[in-house]
């Protein structure tokens, strides 16, 4: 063990107070990604003076199901107002600052190494739950004042692009579905002129789905969207993403396609959905969707809009079926107009596309940079 490494118990107190004020009114759980988020217990006639308070650079944790899940739950409150945990959580903080840094604590907390161990550590409970003193007497590197905080700055130099990305990303997508509903669910699509269709006049039929601009049609989903259900991935690993219906899993030497969409078919993920980026393998728990038109982008949102995690047609648990997806009825706009439209949003994800592909480089170096933490000196 490095010099530099000390006993967490002798940097922390555990902190007690409770809501007994009943000041607090806003509640908060602990994910397992370690954030603080809205708890969903019902406090309808509770009695909140029992709850813990949390107060700004404090600590708190959830020690019963690591075991479990693997991970402690546990999170610090940068929020100025003071909230209520669940009394059966733990609350702490650090007994001097000017010796180990919130911050740079937290950091240690976020390391899948710190979670590994966490679990090494947990009793023979069912749910594995963790003791504070074994918490207590874990180890981490303290090294000066000044190195934690020129940690802290590297660390949130890449977060905060993380989280700006994010927020882009977030902000491409909304504007992508935003023009979608505009021209295939309000018909306010350009007309030749280049004005809205629908508010200027176009011409509108009878279809089953109501009035629908003059050539376009309804149909089956099978006419726009090629489906193919998933097969069990090879055994050989390799540098293509394999696509389950909870996203990525893991890489594979080979691949099914590109330029196509992952959907989950069962399950708890049935009806989810995942744009591919690139060459893939789709897992037999997802189904392959490609456009018969070259419009992936269009048959993206289409899908998108068909909330298929209702559609669902298993008895024991969720399944969508191929024969499921063909059938789906569907209002089929003109082909230049879905061009229009896939020209349009391709031009959009671009930047969107490098954005993904940018944060996934800055969550490895975060990754890196984390576990670099149990060798660092000075």
């Amino acid at each position: 063990m490095k010099s530099n490494y000390k006993r967490l118990g002798d940097h922390i107190n555990e902190v007690k107070v409770r809501n007994t004020e009943k000041k607090a009114k806003k509640l908060l759980g602990i994910n397992i990604d370690k954030f603080f988020m809205p708890s969903v217990a019902n406090i309808v006639g509770t009695d909140l003076s029992v709850y813990r308070l949390v107060r700004k650079n404090q600590f708190a944790c959830n020690r019963m199901h690591v075991g479990r899940d693997y991970r402690l739950p546990i999170s610090m409150s940068k929020a100025d107002e003071e909230f209520m945990v669940s009394p059966a959580y733990d609350v702490f903080e650090i007994k001097d600052t000017d010796i180990l840094c919130p911050e740079y604590l937290m950091m240690w907390f976020t390391r899948r190494e710190f979670d590994r161990n966490a679990w090494f550590y947990t009793d023979a409970d069912v749910r594995g739950g963790l003791h504070w003193n074994a918490l207590c007497d874990m180890q981490l590197p303290i090294p000066s004042i000044a190195k934690q905080k020129e940690i802290v700055k590297e660390y949130n130099v890449i977060q905060n692009r993380i989280t700006l990305n994010q927020q882009l990303i977030q902000k491409l997508e909304e504007t992508a579905q935003a023009i979608y509903k505009h021209w295939f669910v309000d018909f306010e699509f350009p007309d030749e002129p280049g004005k809205p269709y629908k508010s200027n006049g176009g011409e509108m039929v009878e279809s089953e789905f109501g009035d629908i601009p003059k050539e376009w049609a309804a149909g089956d989903l099978h006419e726009l969207i090629l489906f193919k259900n998933g097969k069990s991935k090879p055994d050989a690993a390799g540098t293509y993403p394999v696509y389950g219906g909870n996203g990525i899993v893991e890489s594979v030497s080979k691949y099914n396609d590109e330029s196509v969409i992952a959907i989950g078919r069962v399950g708890a993920y049935c009806g989810s959905l995942y744009r591919v980026l690139g060459k893939c393998w789709i897992s037999d728990n997802a189904i392959s969707a490609k456009s018969k038109t070259n419009s992936n982008m269009f048959s993206y949102y289409v899908l998108n809009s068909l909330n298929l995690n209702v559609r669902s047609e298993g008895t024991g648990q969720p399944l969508i079926t191929q024969g499921l997806l063909n059938r789906i009825r569907i209002i089929i706009p003109k082909n230049d107009i879905i061009m229009k439209f896939e020209k349009m949003v391709i031009n959009l994800f671009r930047n969107h596309d490098l954005l993904i592909q940018e944060t996934y480089k800055l969550k490895e170096m975060k990754e890196l940079l984390l576990s670099k933490l149990a060798t660092v000196e000075g």
